[in-house]
């Protein structure tokens, strides 16, 4: 993974008080985060923590109810159409249509971004998530595992400078975590942001830059994996969590 530090000035992820309210249930009560460029950073929490609430609000898909965040610079409120275009999100929803193929959901999404020589990418982004042989395969026939391997395929199209994954491996089989464990480890390249949330301890600090403890709507905890190891962050994770 590509972990260099970074000017202040070189964030991809910037978040101040970031906070959502539904109604009278505050799912994120302020979270403060910074993520460099081409960093990974793993975000570990309970259910109920406030971890999908953070995707969708930094994926545009849903809309802030107090603080700020910027994207490379760009404004998460008021610029939020800009900052689709480079992001990738995986989430528990795949965004693709089950009555079309792997083949044509891919080649929908390449042009929607405008993807150029769409069939290369095409090829390019199938061999990486190792779907080859289902290529043709409508996507409401994949196995849940298949199809979370496409909806890695369609994030990628585009090559997005920051991809977004919603605990990718929530709900696989053993057979299917160990085929998504290895797209994975080819999603960090070259200067692309990759934020993931999860509740494996132990995958989620394998592959991470960083490491961060979401609890009750706040970030309790971040550093770099450098200064951890996974029995020592396993502690913090529970004293932070209110488990130990």
């Amino acid at each position: 993974m590509n972990h260099r530090a970074t000017s202040s000035a070189d964030w991809a992820i910037e978040a101040q008080s970031l906070s959502k309210s539904f109604g009278g249930n505050r799912a994120l009560t302020g979270v403060d985060i910074k993520v460099s460029r081409g960093d990974w950073l793993t975000i570990f929490g309970p259910n109920g923590a406030g971890k999908t609430t953070l995707i969708k609000l930094l994926s545009t898909l849903a809309k802030p109810t107090g603080g700020s965040a910027r994207l490379h610079g760009l404004n998460l409120t008021s610029e939020p159409a800009k900052i689709r275009r480079m992001l990738g999100v995986v989430t528990h929803s795949t965004f693709l249509y089950n009555d079309l193929t792997v083949n044509e959901n891919l080649r929908f999404y390449g042009r929607m971004y405008l993807v150029p020589d769409l069939e290369r990418r095409i090829e390019e982004v199938v061999s990486q998530v190792q779907l080859e042989s289902r290529l043709h395969d409508r996507v409401g026939t994949l196995s849940h595992g298949l199809q979370r391997r496409a909806a890695i395929a369609r994030a990628v199209m585009h090559n997005p400078s920051i991809l977004l994954l919603d605990e990718p491996e929530t709900g696989l089989d053993p057979h299917a975590t160990t085929m998504m464990r290895e797209v994975m480890d080819t999603l960090n390249s070259g200067d692309r942001t990759v934020v993931m949330t999860t509740h494996n301890l132990e995958r989620g600090i394998e592959i991470a830059g960083q490491v961060a403890v979401l609890h009750e709507g706040s970030i309790v905890y971040q550093a770099s994996k450098k200064d951890i190891d996974a029995a020592g962050f396993r502690e913090i994770y529970d004293r932070c969590t209110g488990q130990g």
